[in-house]
């Protein structure tokens, strides 16, 4: 279970309602499904870790080792 939460980076708040989709490296993992943020600003992913990118809104906003819990700010 992958999570990112998204944060306004003026306010420090969560971002409800944010389109959240991760692209990890290598030809056989892929890009998962789409999904929303919660009130929380969080959104969260049935993957196994590993190296890719997140996108928030269609826009590169963390690239890195995605595990756990991942924080971009918008």
């Amino acid at each position: 279970m992958v999570t990112v939460k998204v944060v306004w980076r003026d306010t420090g708040k969560p971002a409800k309602g944010s389109r959240v989709v991760i692209g990890f490296d290598g030809f056989t993992r892929g890009v998962t499904s789409t999904e929303y943020t919660d009130s929380d600003g969080e959104a969260h992913f049935d993957a196994e870790p590993g190296t890719g990118e997140v996108y928030v809104d269609g826009n590169t906003k963390y690239r890195g080792h995605i595990a756990g819990r991942v924080v971009v700010y918008i």
